[in-house]
C-alpha cells in the first residue's frame, strides 16, 4: 500500500521528550474521554444458533441495561467482516471519564436487577445470552484523541479499523507533531467525502502502549477503495509541490513504525447508542 494511506492515521498527539499519551479533553461536552473494546467470540459449538434469536437477546439486553445507563455516552456493536478470525464479536463502550468505567459497571448491575426483577427469569435469560459466546474475552481501554469527525450511524455502515503503532523518535517534539497532524486532518480526513466518521484513538490500558487505532464510518465497502484514492488526491492537492510532499510525509513518517493492520465488521445498527 502506498506510503501516503500507511500515515493516513495522523492524529494529535502530544510528545514531550517520549511519547506521551495526549489530554483526552476537548471542548465539546459531548466529547467520551475513554472507549472500552470487548472482544467476544461465537461459540460455534451452540447447536441451537440463530441470528435472529440472538439479535433479540442483545436487544432486549441493549433496552433493559445499555441504552438506560446514563454513564455510556455511546456504545455500539461490530460483527466481523474482513477479520482474521470470523468468530470476532466487538462490543464498544464510551465513557466520559476513566471513573465512570467502574460507575457504569454498578449502575449495569442495578438495572439488571430491575430490568429482570424475578431472580429465576434473569437467570434463565443470561443463560439463553451467553450461550451464543465463548467463554473467553479480551479488553482494551483507549483514550479518544482530537481531530475526530463524528457522524450518526446509519444502516448498512461498515466500520473499517486500522490498527497502527507508534515510533518514539528521539528528535520528535510536541509542537511539530501538533502541527504534522493539525496539517493532514484538516487538508485529508475531513475534506474526504467518503469518510462520514473518523474516531482515533490511543492506548490507555492493554496490552500494547504504541497501538494506535482509528475507526472509519463508511456507507459502504465500495467507499473503502474510494475513500484511500480521494485521501492520495488530496494528498497532492494540498502538497502541490512534489519535493515538498515528500520531505512532509518523510518527517511525519518517523512517528509511526510502518506496521498495521486492517479490519472490517459490519454494524448492528439496532445495538448502536
Amino acid at each position: 500500500m502506498k506510503r501516503i494511506k500507511r500515515l493516513s492515521g495522523i492524529l494529535l498527539l502530544l510528545l514531550m521528550g517520549n511519547l506521551q499519551w495526549a489530554s483526552a479533553q476537548n471542548t465539546s461536552e459531548e466529547r467520551a474521554a475513554y472507549i472500552t473494546v470487548s472482544t467476544w467470540h461465537w461459540n460455534m459449538d451452540y447447536e441451537d444458533f440463530d441470528m435472529a434469536t440472538w439479535k433479540a437477546v442483545a436487544k432486549e439486553y441493549f433496552d433493559k441495561v445499555v441504552a438506560k445507563n446514563e454513564l455510556v455516552v455511546a456504545s455500539g456493536v461490530y460483527l466481523h467482516h474482513f477479520t482474521p478470525d470470523s468468530r470476532e464479536i466487538l462490543f464498544v463502550s464510551a465513557y466520559k471519564s476513566w471513573e465512570d468505567i467502574d460507575k457504569a459497571g454498578d449502575r449495569t448491575a442495578e438495572l439488571i436487577k430491575e430490568g429482570w426483577p424475578d431472580e429465576a427469569a434473569r437467570k434463565e435469560f443470561f443463560k439463553k445470552y451467553f450461550a451464543y459466546y465463548e467463554d473467553f474475552h479480551s479488553d482494551e481501554i483507549y483514550a479518544t484523541m482530537d481531530g475526530a469527525k463524528p457522524t450518526n450511524i446509519a444502516e448498512g455502515n461498515i466500520l473499517y479499523v486500522r490498527k497502527s503503532h507508534f515510533a518514539f523518535p528521539s528528535d520528535g517534539s510536541g509542537d511539530e507533531f501538533r502541527a504534522l497532524s493539525k496539517e493532514y486532518n484538516e487538508n485529508v480526513i475531513m475534506k474526504n467525502q467518503h469518510i462520514k466518521g473518523y474516531y482515533p484513538n490511543q492506548h490507555a490500558w492493554g496490552s500494547d502502549r504504541t497501538e494506535f487505532v482509528e475507526g472509519y464510518i463508511l456507507d459502504s465497502m465500495a467507499d473503502l477503495e474510494q475513500m484511500f484514492d480521494r485521501n492520495t488526491e488530496l494528498v497532492n492537492e494540498h502538497w502541490a509541490d512534489e519535493t515538498a510532499r515528500k520531505a512532509w510525509f518523510k518527517k511525519a513518517g518517523k512517528y509511526f513504525t510502518g506496521v498495521h493492520g486492517d479490519y472490517i465488521y459490519d454494524v448492528v445498527k439496532e445495538l448502536i447508542k
